[in-house]
């Protein structure tokens, strides 16, 4: 349910975490995603790294996303920036590869506590995916 890698550039070595939780509404759960915090070893889903790799570091949290769906095909993925910044990130992330997205996983956006097949242009507060079967 983690996963762990870094992100590498010329200047710094960032150990990161993903994390997927379950939650109390069966076959949902919660994907926690930032960099390890070295005192506690959990996720700090607050600190601004700009290690200038943020497309590589995306590519890799997606990458776990398969991983865990080929393991729990049937299971929902909630996942929400920790500030609207991360989340409009993650949607303009989603929004350049929505086709490619689009072909394995069904990817919903919350608007005010509805949520809709995720459409590009539109502002979402979280995003569920679910892998197609």
């Amino acid at each position: 349910m983690t996963f762990e890698f870094v992100s590498e550039s010329n200047k710094n070595v960032i150990p990161k975490l993903v994390r997927y939780q379950e939650t109390n509404l069966k076959g949902l759960y919660n994907l926690a995603f930032g960099d390890k915090n070295f005192q506690t070893g959990e996720i700090d889903d607050k600190a601004i790294s700009n290690n200038g790799d943020s497309e590589k570091v995306l590519a890799t949290v997606v990458a776990t996303v398969y991983a865990f769906t080929d393991k729990y095909p049937k299971s929902w993925i909630y996942a929400t920036g920790s500030t609207k910044a991360r989340t409009r990130l993650y949607r303009m992330g989603i929004s350049k590869y929505l086709k490619e997205i689009q072909s394995d996983f069904e990817i919903l956006g919350e608007t005010a506590s509805e949520w809709k097949e995720f459409e590009i242009g539109k502002e979402y507060d979280g995003f569920l995916v679910r892998r197609k079967i």
